[in-house]
């Protein structure tokens, strides 16, 4: 979290993978439909009615997509394509533009992209991925970036194993969905077979959360004593059907807390205490600030078995693992909140496949009952993928209870839009998410909610990104302010606790905002976080002491 991660996010994500491309079969065919736009639109569907068929820049034929992005709209044209399970894949286009991306969501594994930060001819994007063992059907994708001109794509392939005829007609919907046995974290669910059909996907409240062979699921990393919603469609090679009829189910009770816990406060303030030494003052938990609400520990490590995480505390540090505890229990009894962090900059936690979260979720509560932590926060800076990362994140509330404290840490570039996975991961878990502290720094300019760009730095930056949450589904008690606590914290943005009162004012009551001014105000603002308790210290707790009593006096 302190360097600038965002434009190492867009660098990994450009890097292409290692390795020769594994060898084809000659059976192989291109699986997309209309890869060539000859045919219009048919086959594709573009957000916000943003793509048309021109038949001015074509690569080969008389038609090549162009897709314009406006305002909180990137310009997505995806279709959904029947693919078999365990299978690999490699996926092209050709493109012009600025910032044009290519991907495929719902791999099963790992979720891929690529992109081109600007082509003025015709330039291919290539990327490959492998299909889970449950995987049927993949979502394969364009996009532009916001505030930037129209771009265009032509000549998409994917090739690899089919998962049905491309002239088959896509199915109808599946009737007869019921749930069967129900845990406390999990649902059974069947439906009828439909006639033509290579694969179901499977919704739960409207969030697809895994693929089926055949017609009957179970769905799993759910909350105890909760209702649940599901609906499921067929796939093939055409093209996946209307959803089914939606069926209602509630997990049975379960779950218990490890211990009584504290209540996150209305308004509360986060701080990550550094696990390790980096020039800014060294503390104990015992020394963290009493400003502070939540206490993110940084970080936890990955181990070897994917997903799953471990602790250990730097030995530099001096610092025994009973005293740790000690601490940890006596910020607990006055009333504050400690969690694990994953993630950070250098994180290298993966949680993609249904093995992995449950990995992810055993270890983290693991962890919990051996140092006394109350949740966890995630600080994945090197993306997410939000099904499984749901699965994970559920299954853990099913076993810490109803006093689990989740908060997360995005980047900016993560949560501007809804369709982002981050923000996916957030609206998924909305019922038990205690609050996204977007990092409001290390970013560069940024669409706000009103589709103007805004430099890091600025009230105006922080209030018009909060808008896109605040606005985009998020309740006002799960949003809070990240900043550094001061300019060597960060290698940007940096703004003055003043600037950062200023703008919770802004968005709590309407007062001392800048030239952004949200059309209503949200007095259940969570809060503010600051990077690092450390830092902060080494600032004479200047941050902590003028955010800390600001917050705590919101209305």
């Amino acid at each position: 979290m302190s360097v600038p991660a965002a434009a190492a996010l867009l660098l990994a994500a450009a890097l292409p993978a290692l390795g020769a491309a594994p060898a084809r079969a000659a059976a192989d065919v291109n699986l997309a439909r209309n890869p060539g736009f000859e045919s219009g639109l048919a086959g594709w569907t573009c957000s916000g009615n943003s793509g048309t068929v021109v038949g001015s820049p074509v690569r080969t034929g008389n038609g090549a997509l162009k897709a314009a992005p406006a305002g909180a709209d990137n310009a997505r044209c995806a279709q959904t394509v029947a693919v078999r399970p365990g299978s690999t894949y490699t996926l092209s286009a050709w493109v012009q533009g600025s910032y044009v991306y290519l991907g495929a969501d719902g791999t099963g594994t790992t979720d891929v992209s690529t992109w081109t930060p600007s082509a003025t001819s015709w330039q291919q994007l290539t990327t490959t991925f492998t299909t889970g063992p449950g995987t049927t059907s993949v979502t394969i994708y364009t996009h532009g970036w916001y505030g930037q001109p129209a771009y265009f794509a032509d000549d998409v392939t994917l090739t690899g194993p089919g998962g049905g005829d491309p002239g088959d007609p896509v199915p109808g919907a599946p009737g007869g969905l019921r749930a069967g046995a129900v845990t406390a974290s999990s649902v059974a669910l069947s439906w009828e077979a439909v006639t033509g059909a290579t694969g179901y996907n499977v919704y739960r409240d409207g969030t697809k959360v895994l693929s089926a062979e055949g017609p009957s699921a179970t769905v799993t990393g759910l909350a105890a004593s909760t209702a649940y919603r599901f609906e499921v469609s067929a796939t093939n090679a055409a093209g996946e059907s209307p959803k089914s009829a939606a069926v209602t189910a509630t997990t049975s009770p379960g779950g218990g807390d490890p211990g009584p816990g504290p209540s996150v406060p209305k308004h509360a303030v986060t701080g990550y205490w550094q696990n390790f030494n980096n020039g800014a003052t060294v503390q104990k938990i015992s020394d963290v600030q009493s400003q502070y609400d939540i206490i993110a520990v940084a970080f936890a490590d990955a181990t070897t078995t994917p997903g799953a995480v471990g602790f250990r505390l730097d030995p530099t540090l001096n610092y025994t693992e009973a005293q740790f505890k000690t601490d940890i229990a006596a910020k607990r009894a006055a009333g504050k909140s400690v969690v694990l962090s994953i993630g950070g900059e250098r994180g290298t936690v993966t949680v993609n496949d249904a093995s992995s979260a449950a990995h992810f979720a055993d270890s983290v509560y693991a962890l919990m009952q051996q140092y006394g932590f109350d949740g966890v926060d995630i600080d994945l800076e090197n993306g997410l993928d939000p099904t499984y990362m749901t699965q994970a994140l559920r299954a853990l509330s099913a076993k810490a209870g109803s006093k689990l404290v989740i908060t997360m840490a995005p980047q900016t570039i993560d949560m501007q839009s809804a369709s982002a996975g981050y923000f996916r991961t957030a609206l998924n878990i909305k019922d038990i998410l205690t609050v996204v502290n977007m990092q409001y720094y290390n970013s560069g300019s940024m669409n706000g909610c009103d589709g103007k760009v805004y430099a890091q730095g600025s009230v105006d930056f922080l209030t018009a990104l909060a808008c896109i949450q605040l606005e985009g589904g998020l309740d006002p008690s799960q949003v809070g302010l990240g900043l550094p606590a001061s300019p060597r914290a960060a290698g940007g943005g940096y703004v003055s606790p003043s600037v950062v009162n200023n703008a919770l004012d802004c968005l709590a009551k309407g007062t001392n905002c800048g030239s952004f001014k949200p059309s209503r105000t949200y007095p259940g603002i969570r809060g503010a976080m600051t990077w690092s308790t450390n830092w902060d210290a080494a600032a004479g707790s200047s941050w902590s002491g003028a955010v800390g009593p600001h917050v705590h006096g919101l209305p």
